[in-house]
């Protein structure tokens, strides 16, 4: 059989929440349609709860602790000194490019070895973003994790510069063509957007788009109190007339996307490339936009938080010819387990325990389906020294910052209201979880990399741990309660 085309569509800060299926007010109709068309998965979860640490996990099939980034990169992105002089002042803290992943494995090297030929647009945010990694023919994208919509910085083929376009529509162009292109070589195409990413200020987006919504009323997130350990520095709906000025920006920043996931998939049926290409969508983590109170992810808070809508993405596969229609699939499932499926489905030898990877395929949800399955390892997520291990009922979160762990009853209490950490009727519960945690963890971390020895506080990771101990995060981050108004 031919080997098929592979399309991954990755969002920036997208909660599984945040489309159309799920939330009616967001206007998503080529997700929505492709999400109908495909498998839908309602319990995928990212590794962590922020952007650097999650992508990083997603390609290297990795826990944080065995991968060594454990929050964002606002250092190692570039080389500032090789950057024209009108870039140099926005990376003035990035003085050596560092490559984060190199001597891990990663589902790039699987699909260079399977000869296809890689293109990526957009977001890296896995550190040195001027290199083309190996395997790569086409190589577009973001310097930083971070731009502004209207005026981003973007390293083109090894060009580097400001552009005067919007940035989700010129990821999509670049997208659409390298399509058209290679329509007569197997291909695997990664297309990284930035959005729904803050900036969420108007003039950030497209006037078309954000008009869309002038009449939205954003009913689907009621108002709340703001969280007590919400920081600062987070845009904050903290007013009503605050909170839909946000939410229609963000609304807008995935309707734009979705339109480019839209083009995209007119690009593959122009070539006749529909019945052997594989489309795979999803978040790199999940969002809170008022939920909990919270304005962010899992850096939304300090301590870092938890949350399903900070730790769950949006994830669909669509491919009429490899994948079955109309299927959704509740099982819970992981970015670890993508690197594990993704050999699966191209008949590769399988990772050896020294690669450390917690995962397992997911074929079968893909192909033909199963019912129920009871994991060997449960559903995990860190933040540094905050970890947490979920099964289909349970969560429990290790507080490794101030001791404030929590358990949760999903079944009982969906939306994480109640704290049942010190209940005697849960003890067993909580005891037998958080030995599974510790295990878990001792098995697939590095004693250099050990999450628990590390305190990001969301701020930033400014370079490469070298050695246990070594601090290489910034200490910036304040409360919104500590601040005045």
């Amino acid at each position: 059989m031919k080997r098929p085309n592979i399309v991954f569509i990755l969002s920036d800060d997208q909660g599984a929440w945040a489309l159309g299926r799920e939330t009616p007010e967001i206007i998503t109709p080529n997700l929505d349609r492709l999400s109908y068309e495909g498998v839908y998965f309602r319990n995928f979860f990212c590794a962590s709860p922020v952007c650097s640490p999650a992508r990083c996990s997603l390609v290297t099939g990795r826990m944080p602790s065995a991968h060594g980034v454990h929050d964002w990169l606002c250092g190692g992105n570039v080389s500032r000194d090789s950057l024209p002089e009108s870039l140099r002042a926005r990376y003035s803290s990035d003085t050596q490019a560092v490559d984060f992943l190199a001597g891990i494995p990663t589902c790039f090297d699987v699909l260079e070895k399977t000869g296809y030929r890689m293109g990526l647009v957009g977001k890296w945010h896995m550190g040195d973003s001027m290199k083309k990694r190996s395997g790569f023919d086409e190589w577009t994208v973001l310097l930083g994790g971070g731009c502004e919509y209207m005026h981003p910085d973007v390293c083109e083929n090894g060009r580097t510069g400001y552009l005067n376009e919007y940035v989700t529509d010129y990821f999509t162009r670049r997208a659409v063509s390298f399509i058209d292109e290679h329509p007569r070589e197997p291909f695997s195409l990664h297309l990284h957007y930035t959005a729904p990413h803050m900036p969420w200020g108007h003039e950030q987006h497209r006037k078309d788009i954000l008009e869309l919504y002038n009449d939205c009323q954003f009913k689907c997130h009621p108002f709340h109190k703001l969280h007590p350990d919400q920081i600062a520095m987070s845009e904050v709906g903290d007013t009503e007339e605050k909170r839909k000025y946000l939410l229609k920006g963000y609304y807008a920043a995935i309707t734009a996307m979705d339109e480019g996931v839209g083009k995209v998939m007119e690009a593959l049926r122009r070539n006749g490339l529909e019945d052997n290409t594989i489309v795979v969508f999803s978040g790199d983590n999940g969002m809170n936009l008022g939920q909990h109170g919270v304005w962010g992810k899992g850096n939304g808070t300090y301590p870092q938080n938890m949350y399903d809508s900070s730790v769950k993405v949006p994830f669909i596969v669509w491919g009429p010819r490899y994948i079955r229609s109309g299927a959704t699939v509740d099982n819970l499932i992981s970015h670890c387990d993508v690197l594990p499926t993704l050999r699966d489905f191209l008949g590769m030898p399988q990772h050896e325990k020294e690669e450390l990877i917690p995962g397992e395929s997911f074929l079968a949800e893909l192909t033909h389906g199963r019912g129920e399955t009871g994991r060997s390892i449960c559903i995990m997520d860190e933040y540094g020294p905050v970890r947490m291990i979920r099964t289909r009922r349970y969560k429990y979160v290790h507080n490794g910052v101030n001791g404030t762990h929590q358990l949760y009853d999903l079944q009982t209490d969906h939306d994480e209201e109640e704290n049942l950490f010190s209940s005697p009727a849960y003890e067993t519960i909580r005891d037998s979880l958080a030995s599974e945690l510790e295990k878990t963890f001792s098995e697939y971390s590095l004693p250099l990399f050990d999450g628990m020895k590390t305190d990001p506080d969301g701020s930033g990771q400014s370079g490469p741990i070298r050695c246990e101990g070594d601090s290489v995060f910034e200490k910036t981050v304040t409360l919104f309660r500590d601040i005045k108004h």
